[in-house]
């Protein structure tokens, strides 16, 4: 299934949404896995350390998603390459990355971003095949990406990212509203899941470059 989803001419001849899916979730494993080695590696963890970090931050998130859903067995269990593909890539980000380079903050913001558009779909395509509904569906795309970069930031010792007030959550959410309405509408699949992870991807890099943010909500008397 791997060499099959990362063929190219075979995505776009077949156009099988499986291996399009599959293809997703790898770029999401990748960008993830990436994030979680950034940071580790940024705040000077070793090798092993590194690559924890990367492990819980990639697959965390799904994990706990497919608990919630009685989905078993757990993905990464009976396909190796999940666990494959996060160690090599940490591994070669622990190689090549400088920790203290000046584009840390704007490598881990972009996976982080590819992560959130990616996972959010992947989160919610699963919890709709389960037969869970919009509301629910919503709330475990979400999770699948919040929890595995909430153990990350712990670990790391930071303040997580969704308990700030960045514009994260909204863009999933909203991703995933439209995901759905595009779906009522009768829009072919891939194009649904292409346009959810654009409009996500999109509305996340826009709050960054543009420091967009929710004011917060205090009582004056």
């Amino acid at each position: 299934m791997l060499a099959i989803a990362l063929n190219p001419s075979a995505l776009i001849t077949t156009f099988d949404p499986r291996s399009l899916i599959y293809l997703f979730d790898m770029i999401g494993i990748i960008a993830c896995s990436i994030s979680g080695t950034i940071l580790a590696k940024h705040k000077n963890f070793d090798v092993f350390g590194c690559l924890l970090v990367s492990i819980v931050t990639a697959i965390g998130g799904g994990t706990v998603r497919d608990v919630i859903l009685d989905r078993h067995p757990l993905f990464w269990m009976v396909d190796m390459s999940y666990l494959t593909v996060i160690t090599l890539s940490s591994l070669v980000m622990q190689i090549f990355f400088h920790p203290n380079s000046k584009r840390v903050n704007k490598f881990l913001k972009l996976s982080d971003t590819i992560g959130l558009s990616v996972f959010t779909l992947i989160g919610i395509k699963v919890a709709d095949s389960m037969g869970a509904n919009v509301p629910v569906a919503l709330l475990l795309g979400v999770i699948t990406i919040i929890v595995g970069g909430i153990i990350r930031d712990m670990i790391c010792n930071e303040i997580p990212l969704v308990l700030q007030q960045e514009i994260y959550i909204s863009a999933a959410l909203a991703g995933g509203i439209l995901y759905f309405a595009l779906h009522n509408l009768g829009v072919t699949a891939w194009i649904a899941d292409i346009a959810t992870m654009s409009t996500i991807f999109t509305l996340r890099m826009l709050a960054i470059r543009y420091d967009w943010q929710f004011p917060i909500i205090e009582w004056k008397y």
